[in-house]
């Protein structure tokens, strides 16, 4: 059958590959396949579809049955929308000084969520009780605003990873000061595959009230969801993502490609790909001379440290981010579409500008 006719031309070259984000990679063709399934017909809209509905039956199979899913646009909106949920307009969030919340979403917790972040800096991305307690003070303060919430990245912005113990931990920690727990898991399937565990046995099974659940790093076109595994912890979601611009009219289309991700094995198919071809490009690295692996490498991303002139030339062979450009850091990831033979013309690059 031929292709639909569109005016619509390819203006990218397909075969350009690069190591920035898991965000450049396309969308998976099981995803695609499904976005074409919910397509054609009217469905009702805001959420009231058949996919929508389905995909708590689908959700709750991993997040325990009181969880309720709320599809959304994309992963800052996640993270606003569920911190939102579990704080008061006079709350704060503790959250380690590299995350996600606090360095790469412009400011959207503060300006659009009204939330205090309250950071800490950490070695490895990962927070501690012993690090929480730097700001789990001043409850009843009224010149501080109060501690409401902790923040964690599953995995990590540093690609470190948490263990289903220290989850609970926190969780455990965070609940006797009256703080509730929340997980930005725009990895989270990376964070499964690493540990070789069901994404449960670190979220509702550790005690986590709610979570940001990744779709697009892995593999779907577009949209996230954020899961409200403590129903007690939240109120008015509906009206809360509404509030926040986060519902989607044509939510079908989020659901579905949800659906496709974590129905069966696919999101644990390409986070388990997207791990090895970091596990390979980390082990090729360590042989050049010169170039430093900064943190172990536990889900798709590698940092490493190597001199500015050789980053830049490689930076015009293939697309990748600098970490901290001062300091010599940049940051490779790795996609469910990377193949052996990408890992191995970067490394090939890598050891020629090197060698220079």
């Amino acid at each position: 059958m031929n292709p639909p006719k569109t005016d619509a031309r390819r203006r990218h070259d397909p075969d350009v590959r690069g190591f920035a984000s898991d965000n450049y990679a396309g969308a998976h063709p099981e995803v695609l396949a499904a976005l074409s399934l919910a397509n054609g017909g009217h469905e009702v809209a805001y959420g009231g579809d058949v996919y929508t509905e389905n995909l708590q039956r689908v959700l709750r199979s991993h997040f325990g049955a009181t969880a309720e899913a709320y599809p959304v646009f994309n992963g800052t909106g996640a993270n606003v929308l569920a911190l939102q949920a579990v704080t008061d307009r006079w709350g704060a969030v503790i959250c380690a000084e590299s995350a996600h919340i606090n360095v790469d979403e412009g400011g959207a917790p503060e300006r659009m969520g009204g939330l205090k972040l309250l950071t800490v800096p950490t070695p490895d991305g990962k927070l501690t009780p012993e690090l929480i307690d730097r700001q789990a003070w001043g409850f009843e303060d009224e010149h501080r605003a109060m501690p409401q919430v902790v923040s964690l990245t599953q995995s990590t912005e540093l690609g470190t990873l948490y263990t289903p113990d220290e989850i609970r931990a926190i969780c455990e920690h965070a609940h006797a000061h009256g703080m509730k727990v929340h997980v930005d898991g725009s990895r989270l399937a990376n964070a499964a595959a690493s540990l070789d565990v069901p994404m449960r046995t670190f979220t509702n099974a550790a005690g986590v009230d709610i979570l940001s659940l990744g779709g697009t790093k892995n593999g779907a076109l577009f949209g996230e969801a954020v899961v409200v595994i403590n129903q007690d912890a939240v109120r008015r979601m509906n009206h809360l993502r509404k509030l926040s611009m986060q519902l989607a009219s044509k939510m079908r289309f989020v659901s579905v490609q949800l659906e496709a991700l974590f129905a069966k094995d696919l999101w644990l198919r390409n986070a388990r790909h997207a791990n090895e071809m970091a596990r390979r490009l980390a082990e090729g690295v360590r042989t050049v001379p010169g170039v430093e692996i900064l943190y172990p490498v536990r889900a798709n991303a590698v940092f490493a440290r190597l001199p500015h002139d050789v980053a830049e030339r490689l930076r015009k062979r293939y697309r990748f981010y600098f970490w901290d450009e001062a300091a010599g850091h940049v940051r490779w990831v790795c996609s469910f579409d990377t193949t052996e033979e990408d890992v191995d013309g970067f490394l090939t690059a890598l050891k020629e500008e090197t060698a220079r």
